[in-house]
């Protein structure tokens, strides 16, 4: 084990720099998480481990205070959300943080790519994978670059995308891809390899291709997934599934939006499996698991509701990667506010506001946001199919429906902002003030920033329809906390 070392970390918002904080400080290390953004870190149980310094690749003036000291820096950012500018985007983050990093005297940057041979016509998205880590190290700081296929674990978005086609469909229509061989890596073991890049001495830079196993295709992972849930699945390929159709079949099949499934898909059509020995070379002591150890403890994980992190958890979104808009400074809103007097105290209320959505579904005509959602899908939006991290429990950042977490101040104060398709911005803000005698003032307030004539048309054309249906939800919120108010005092009193 390596001496501890001051390290920064990147991407600590997103699947995998969620799970790889938490090990670098159980290591002893001292963990800098840059992000844009520190209260989307604030409710994660390590955040109080590690320092939290606000700061984005894309603006270098903020990166020599975050890399100040630092010895190894992980680099597990990507633009894939951007839309269609997201090479361009990878490529002048990668080379900003390479050059603040050789000035501030990193001594390596550790970074997680993408497999694929290539000297082959790989995808726009594995290209920029690859030109990535050539960027982090034109400065001249040694990069290990590790190589990865699909990265199989609860949340991760190859795996849920294998999950959900599977699991909906009995029958499914394949375009070819299904036949191009793939490595998957379990995530437990594509961590491990991160952590041990620590271990390696200064000069192991270069590229490590890591793999589960064994070798797949990407229609025996679906197969091998329908085994281990005993489901029975068929596969029909025809030749005529375009990857822009294929792209589209998923953001309606699984809750992918389209923008971040159509260069996912793209790449399918290469082959991305390990072509050394580099990885068993320089780390003996790690022995991936196989494709079904691996699906089986991603469905552990899933059905104990242990997902610490899942892949809708970084910020894009089809509303941009834009930072969330601050409500008290802001003008030019279009409101509705309404409130209620709850017989129960702000802890019951504030609870019953933070178990709406996902399967539990919300308290007034849940068959309207679920209509909402659908046809948000049908334009391309995130629709509802993302569901939610947790049934009961909420943190910055957070994934709820076509929501996202944007504060949350514990028994107070939930404001979700809206990433479906509007006409405009969006977000709804519950507010909980203790009222004397057990009682709660519960403020609901919609607002709306409209972009131009059609977000106008868009806040008014609806407002007859959002008029019943806010009446309703904080009506139906206010029924549901008196109601297990009462049945929690109903259980203390003697019989």
């Amino acid at each position: 084990m390596s001496a501890a070392q001051r390290i920064l970390l990147t991407g600590a918002t997103g699947y995998i720099g969620g799970r790889l904080a938490p090990l670098l400080v159980a290591r002893g290390h001292s963990v800098r998480c840059l992000v844009r953004d520190a209260a989307r870190l604030a409710d994660r149980p390590w955040a109080p481990q590690v320092e939290i310094v606000e700061g984005d690749v894309l603006v270098p003036a903020s990166l020599p205070a975050a890399l100040e000291g630092v010895e190894t820096a992980y680099y597990l950012i990507h633009a894939m959300a951007a839309g269609g500018d997201f090479r361009e985007h990878d490529q002048r983050a990668a080379r900003a943080f390479s050059e603040a990093a050789a000035r501030a005297g990193v001594r390596r940057i550790v970074y997680l790519g993408g497999l694929g041979d290539p000297d082959a016509d790989l995808s726009e998205h594995l290209r920029s994978r690859q030109e990535t880590g050539v960027a982090l190290a034109a400065a001249g700081v040694p990069v290990t670059e590790f190589r990865a296929a699909v990265v199989v674990g609860a949340g991760s978005l190859g795996f849920e995308m294998i999950r959900y086609l599977t699991e909906r469909l009995p029958v499914m229509i394949c375009p070819r891809w299904v036949y191009t061989r793939v490595q998957p890596i379990a995530v437990d073991d594509a961590l491990a390899y991160l952590v041990a890049a620590l271990d390696l001495p200064p000069d192991g830079s270069g590229v490590v291709e890591i793999g589960g196993a064994d070798v797949r295709t990407y229609g025996s992972m679906m197969t091998g997934y329908a085994a281990v849930r005993g489901l029975h699945r068929r596969l029909v390929a025809v030749p005529v599934l375009t990857p822009l159709l294929s792209s589209y079949w998923v953001h309606f099949v699984t809750p992918i939006p389209d923008d971040i499934a159509r260069p996912l898909i793209e790449g399918l059509r290469s082959e991305v499996v390990v072509r050394d020995d580099s990885a068993l070379r320089l780390f003996p002591d790690i022995r991936p698991v196989d494709y079904e150890t691996a699906v089986r403890r991603a469905l552990r994980s899933l059905d104990e509701g242990r997902v610490e992190t899942a892949w809708s958890d970084a910020l894009g979104s089809s509303q941009g990667d834009e930072r969330p808009v601050v409500l008290a400074s802001a003008a030019g809103f279009a409101l509705e506010r309404r409130d209620l007097v709850v017989s129960a105290p702000p802890a019951r209320v504030f609870a019953v506001v933070c178990g709406i959505g996902g399967r539990r579904g919300y308290p007034f005509w849940n068959w309207s946001w679920r209509l909402r959602g659908g046809l948000d899908r049908l334009v391309g939006g995130v629709g509802m199919r993302r569901g939610r991290r947790d049934p009961d429990t909420l943190r910055v950042g957070d994934v709820l429906d076509f929501w996202r977490v944007e504060e949350i101040v514990p028994g107070r104060l939930l404001r979700l902002r809206a990433e479906m398709r509007t006409a405009g911005g969006a977000w709804l803000q519950f507010e909980c003030e203790p009222r004397g005698a057990g009682a709660t003032r519960l403020v609901q307030t919609a607002y709306f920033a409209p972009h131009g004539l059609a977000g106008h048309l868009y806040w008014y054309g609806l407002y007859p329809f959002h008029k019943v249906i806010f009446s309703g939800t904080i009506r139906g919120l206010a029924d549901a906390a008196e109601a297990a108010e009462a049945a929690e005092v109903a259980g203390r009193s003697p019989v």
